[in-house]
């Protein structure tokens, strides 16, 4: 049974284009307006909303939930002060990614981790011993994000709170009758904030925002428009740039925490905290034994338009996002990675990718052939290798 979101009622009502797709068993929406590119440049010139209510969220609290934590995430929890966030991940004894999410501490020992697939049972068998009780609370809280340049003046016309809200911070706040609490956080490479709101008073806090959002231009905006932002911003995404290691059948299909670029997570393996894969992590960095890395890709723009214009065509600048494999080569034609995001970028007017490549190509500047179809066979387009994140505008973390 396909089931609803609690702004169903608003976003349903917005839908002009009538697309929707399934999240989690919940019905989003794909694109609400004609054109994904008039959502994505309200996230960039203005403000977007966006409805992550499908988000996975547990409540984690007891006396040993810090310890527990510790022992569980790959990011080291107990550097996080109540009342902020991490981008976090949980890996497996091999030091391959499970899984990554953001985690808040709400309390000394409470917590509220959200993630895009069902983990509540994944964690519980690794409780043991320890007083640590998770709530799946997902069903009773709905999530609104906030998301472009300015989210913050819209905002702080209906609380004062996100005027000094860092990156990553929380705080309390009432909008629209309801008492919500307030992220720092988004999925788009932008200012932007999320509001976690019972789920009950979701329609009230929507018509409070989208009323104070008045004459900025600040529309809904869909996945379509989500994914345009995130490859943008070299943000992962569960299935399309890395699997679970739970559902791999061989490693090809596996991805470590060095290899996907999230190193800085461990930066600090001097201490003595004991956490799920830390060991192959070390194995890892010692012997230098990363098969590979996910960077940027450029394309040279020049480049491309000669493959159209030599077969006739007019060189396509189609915005919307392909979340697929394309292969990565060097100039004598052997396979060196794939690409697993690829898009025109409106905001950089380039071709850009999210690709894995081979160690020694990692250095930016480095030169990479990209396998694009033209006139139903391939050719091979000219890349640069480029650093993550390809758009990231100061004020994201301001």
């Amino acid at each position: 049974m396909i089931r609803t979101t609690p702004f169903h009622e608003r976003t349903s009502a917005a839908n002009i284009a009538g697309l929707w797709e399934h999240w989690s068993g919940y019905l989003v929406a794909q694109k609400y307006q004609l054109s994904e590119k008039f959502e994505y440049f309200a996230i960039r010139n203005s403000a977007g909303l966006f409805d992550s209510s499908p988000l996975f969220k547990y409540r984690i609290h007891g006396p040993d939930s810090e310890a527990f934590l510790a022992g569980v995430l790959a990011r080291d929890i107990r550097a996080c002060a109540v009342g902020h966030g991490q981008y976090t991940a949980w890996l497996d004894d091999g030091g391959f990614v499970v899984e990554d999410g953001v985690i808040f501490r709400t309390g000394m020992d409470d917590y509220l981790l959200t993630c895009a697939e069902p983990n509540h049972a994944y964690f519980s068998g690794l409780i043991g011993r320890r007083r640590v009780t998770i709530e799946d609370v997902s069903e009773w809280t709905a999530v609104l994000a906030i998301q472009g340049p300015t989210s913050r003046q819209i905002l702080a016309c209906l609380t004062p709170v996100v005027g000094d809200l860092p990156y990553f911070g929380l705080a309390a706040a009432t909008i629209g009758g309801a008492d919500v609490t307030i992220s720092r956080t988004g999925y788009t490479g932008d200012l932007g904030y999320e509001l976690w709101i019972p789920a009950d008073k979701a329609i009230a806090v929507w018509d409070a925002v989208t009323q104070a959002s008045e004459g900025r231009g600040v529309i809904p905006f869909g996945t379509v428009a989500l994914y345009m932002a995130r490859i943008e911003a070299g943000l992962l995404l569960l299935d399309v740039d890395f699997g679970s290691s739970r559902f791999a059948w061989t490693d090809a299909n596996r991805s470590t925490l060095i290899e996907l670029g999230l190193g800085w997570m461990v930066r600090d393996l001097a201490g003595d905290r004991t956490f799920i894969g830390r060991r192959a992590i070390e194995r890892e960095l010692r012997d230098k034994s990363s098969r590979w890395k996910l960077t940027g890709l450029v394309l040279d723009w020049q480049d491309y338009d000669r493959h159209y214009d030599d077969a006739g065509l007019i060189p396509p600048k189609d915005a919307t996002p392909v979340q697929d494999e394309y292969y990565v080569y060097d100039d004598a034609g052997t396979q060196l990675g794939y690409a697993t995001s690829l898009m025109y970028s409106p905001m950089l007017q380039r071709h850009i990718a999210l690709a894995r490549v081979p160690l020694d190509r990692t250095k930016p500047g480095s030169r990479v052939k990209l396998e694009l179809p033209v006139n139903h066979r391939y050719e091979y387009f000219d890349a640069e290798v480029s650093r993550l994140p390809l758009y990231n505008p100061d004020r994201r973390t301001a």
